[in-house]
């Protein structure tokens, strides 16, 4: 920098392109302030009107999805994070935001600041975490560099989580050569808070103060918004100051400081500082509150001397939000951040207009209106163009005919037990501290979704996330559909009843037309499941240019996470087989389809097959089935069939319970088909025989299909008369997958 004043270091349309802006929006700016933009405010804009921020791209689209359903309390855009009603005179706040970019860059950082950050949008609003999950996606298992990935990844994920004391609950793991330079790193975070003891990120009220609170602000992290909106290249390890650094001890002293605060009173708004730092918590609490902010730059406490103005503003340093206290009771905020030693500085003062004025060392720095910064505002708004990959079409030309059937299922049964996309995922979980609080009750029970104990209720609280990206790759819009109802069909089988969704929109670059095909279908698939079962969008994230410059876009992966609501906690159901002589249903159509399999992918490896069958009707159906069913107290085990397809459903089934099976297929289907295909809306149920009579009167009242396909029976795996042998030696192969042994 030179001595030139800030207000005077005035910027140029090649200045506005070198900070990520199209000289289309630098010709906006220019309109909306009256004059050109010095250096610090293109800074602000270039962060703000990044796609990361201001979802540009993609909000056309997002406002299509479905946002009013039977527990909503807060829409989509209106908080920190999505909040529905659980009953009881509580309420449940919840997200999921990725961290792609970082991870790729500094996976262990990357990783963990992704949890603090998620966690943060939730006791912001008030409410307590109390669980969390992920969604990771890899490339190839046996390169060094997925290695290394994964090891960064899941260590971040677990100190992090370990040391802030909420227990890591479930998730999920896929790997992809797609994923190979860009990992993808999706956190969850879930919280209960009373009904009306929520706070808002908002500001208002001329005259009252504004204090930063909690670490103090570093060069970590600046831009880092602008960095997740462009493609991973060559270049991209030059961006490793873009990636945060965390500290979870101080975001639990954060956490509790927070939740204290709220309950004095005193606290009109509050946001976390996640993406753009101060830029982002100052313009969008003053846009939605209607107000303006003088904030004076010089008083924000930093870790490094002699930072600008700009980095100041667009460091991302995490355990850091910014609190709009009511006049007066400024004293009562400070003792309380006192006693959790940490920071409490007040930085800015609320006044009237829209104008936000930032001073440093009493020189006006920069001099924007909010509403021009934020979604809503004057952020750009953008309809890409998009069209249909020529490989959509030549997928559809796939016949199961052309796959010849396996002489030796045993071979396929190793091959999927032993997958790293199927196997046990233990060598990840055991990482993760899955019962600090003793409130996880799907640890030792088994279950499709996680169940979390909501103390001092019958009630508890059924959680999952679920993509398969392979089936959205074929088909964006059928697949998303199928990602909704698989989180759905998860928490319907243990017990739940699904209330709403989140989502993690995970893309390529989205000038891309066919990457942006892609989302538009998952779009739209996603509206049409939301809609059917009755689970709208409480907000989440979209994450684009998730590609490399070399290898292209990753596998679409627009992950959905989903809460459901578990009335009773009699209702929780497992999925491990329970009893010999259990009886063994399949419930739901079976098809000739091996469609987008990993039977078809990664045994037969034909890798361009249209996605699975899949009827949104049948799949509503079923739910309601499984749903009245276990309600009545007719079920034994659920167990939803998906990845893996029959089979590794009734494998895991037994392996959990340490049982066996003999089941028989049915013959007006080919056996390869019926055992692995992953036809979608699909379960496996055991009744006791006494139930027999009622469990199938009540599935045809339902309107449900359903086969009675066997028993649980010994410790084999038994199968149209043939012996396939013991489950615990395909167990053995199941917990020392290729997966396991590689991360050793």
């Amino acid at each position: 920098m030179t001595t030139t004043s800030y207000k005077d270091q005035l910027t140029t349309v090649e200045t506005a392109k070198k900070l990520g802006l199209l000289p289309e929006e630098f010709e906006k700016i220019k309109t909306t302030l009256g004059r050109v933009p010095n250096f610090t405010e293109l800074s602000i804009y270039s962060v703000m009107w990044s796609e990361h921020c201001s979802y540009k791209n993609s909000i056309i689209w997002l406002k299509t999805l479905p946002k009013d359903g039977p527990h909503m309390l807060a829409k989509a855009g209106e908080e920190n994070a999505g909040l529905v009603d659980i009953g009881d005179g509580l309420a449940c706040a919840f997200k999921i935001e990725s961290h792609n970019h970082p991870s790729a860059l500094e996976p262990y950082q990357g990783a963990a600041t992704g949890v603090g950050g998620i966690n943060r949008d939730i006791f912001t609003m008030g409410a307590r975490p109390i669980a969390q999950m992920n969604s990771l996606r890899f490339g190839d298992i046996n390169s060094d560099k997925t290695k290394w990935l994964i090891k960064g990844v899941v260590k971040g994920i677990g100190d992090y989580g370990n040391a802030f004391g909420i227990p890591t609950v479930g998730g999920e793991v896929f790997f992809d050569d797609s994923f190979n330079v860009n990992p993808l790193v999706n956190a969850m975070s879930v919280g209960i808070v009373k009904k009306g003891e929520t706070i808002s990120a908002t500001s208002y009220g001329e005259g009252n103060p504004v204090f930063i609170v909690g670490s103090s602000t570093g060069k970590d992290g600046i831009a880092g918004a602008a960095f997740a909106s462009k493609d991973i290249t060559e270049e991209s390890s030059k961006d490793l100051p873009a990636v945060q650094v965390g500290d979870p001890f101080q975001e639990k002293l954060l956490l509790e400081a927070t939740l204290e605060i709220i309950q004095t009173g005193a606290v009109v708004g509050m946001q976390d500082m996640g993406a753009a730092g101060i830029t982002c918590s100052t313009s969008e609490m003053s846009a939605k509150g209607e107000h303006g902010m003088e904030v004076w730059l010089d008083k924000v406490p930093t870790r490094q001397a002699g930072m600008h103005p700009f980095e100041i503003l667009l460091s991302e340093s995490q355990e850091r939000m910014l609190v709009v206290v009511k006049k007066g009771r400024e004293d009562e905020v400070k003792k309380i951040f006192d006693k959790w030693d940490l920071n409490c500085v007040q930085i800015a003062t609320v006044t009237k207009g829209d104008r936000l004025k930032y001073y440093f060392h009493g020189e006006l720095v920069a001099d924007v209106p909010a509403g021009s910064l934020v979604l809503g505002g004057d952020a750009p708004v953008y309809k890409r163009e998009y069209k249909e990959p020529a490989s959509f079409a030549e997928s559809k030309k796939f016949n199961i005919t052309s796959i010849q059937e396996p002489k030796d299922l045993k071979a396929v049964m190793i091959h999927l037990a032993s997958h790293p996309n199927l196997a046990s995922k233990r060598w990840v979980y055991n990482q993760y501290d899955s019962m600090v609080g003793t409130i996880n009750m799907s640890t030792n029970k088994p279950s499709d979704a996680a169940i979390v104990n909501i103390k001092g209720s019958k009630k508890a609280l059924a959680m999952s996330v679920d993509c398969n990206s392979r089936y959205v790759n074929a088909d964006p819009e059928t697949g998303c559909a199928i990602a909704v109802c698989e989180a759905a069909r998860n928490i319907v089988c243990s017990g739940g009843l699904p209330s709403a969704v989140t989502n993690c929109l995970n893309f390529g670059n989205p000038y891309n037309p066919e990457v942006y095909w892609q989302f538009v279908g998952s779009i739209k698939g996603m509206g049409a499941a939301c809609l059917k079962l009755q689970t709208p969008v409480t907000g989440g994230n979209v994450s684009f240019y998730n590609q490399s410059s070399y290898e292209g876009p990753v596998f679409p992966t627009p992950t959905i996470g989903m809460i459901g609501i578990v009335e009773d906690k009699k209702h929780q159901t497992t999925l491990d087989f329970k009893n010999e002589g259990d009886l063994v249903y399949l419930l739901g159509k079976s098809q000739n389809d091996i469609s987008s399999s990993e039977y078809v992918y990664s045994f037969h490896k034909v890798k361009n097959t249209p996605a699975p069958y899949f009827n949104l009707d049948e799949e509503h159906t079923l739910q309601k089935g499984i749903t009245s069913a276990i309600q009545k107290g007719l079920v034994k085990s659920a167990h939803d069939v998906s990845d893996g397809g029959l089979f590794l459903t009734l494998f895991e089934s037994a392996l959990h319970g340490n049982a066996g099976f003999e089941i028989k297929t049915n013959s007006s289907f080919r056996k390869d088909a019926y055992l692995f295909g992953e036809a979608q809306s699909r379960a496996v149920i055991s009744v006791a025989s006494s139930n027999k009579d009622a469990f199938e009167a009540d599935l045809k009242k339902s309107g449900v299909h359903f086969e009675l396909i066997g028993t649980v029976k010994g410790k084999n795996a038994v199968i149209d008369g043939t012996d396939f042998g013991s489950v615990n030696d395909f167990a053995v192969l199941y917990k020392l997958s290729v997966f396991s042994v590689s991360l050793r």
